[in-house]
């Protein structure tokens, strides 16, 4: 019995973690460019674009219409169910991480897949 109730635990906790909010956001869309340009260290940021390749672990890069950056997601965080590829559309919001002398990258909090 208590196998089972670790189980049921584990299992409930594992479905939470992946519940995500979906309602209006003050945080509006940029693009790659732009945060680039004018991002600041530990800004939040939702981005619009396709993940065109994985650079293995937790990183990728991700395009848009005005250029590319790295990201990293972390693996939970990609849909359950969902293939994304190159052609993908999808939106991401994180933290843009801009250290000197590093690169500069978002670190993904939540991944949508766009129709």
């Amino acid at each position: 019995m208590k196998r089972l109730s670790t189980l049921i635990i584990l299992v409930f906790v594992a479905h939470t973690a992946q519940a995500e909010y979906a309602g209006p956001s003050n945080v509006p869309a940029m693009t790659v460019k732009q945060l680039l340009d004018t991002g600041t260290d530990d800004q939040y940021a939702t981005l619009h674009g396709r993940l065109v390749s994985h650079d293995g672990g937790k990183h990728y890069t991700f395009a848009d219409d005005s250029g590319k950056l790295r990201v990293e997601i972390e693996p939970q965080l990609l849909p359950a169910g969902q293939t994304i590829d190159a052609k993908t559309r999808v939106e991401i919001s994180g933290e843009f991480d801009k250290d000197f002398g590093e690169a500069e990258e978002l670190e993904v909090k939540q991944i949508k897949v766009l129709p």
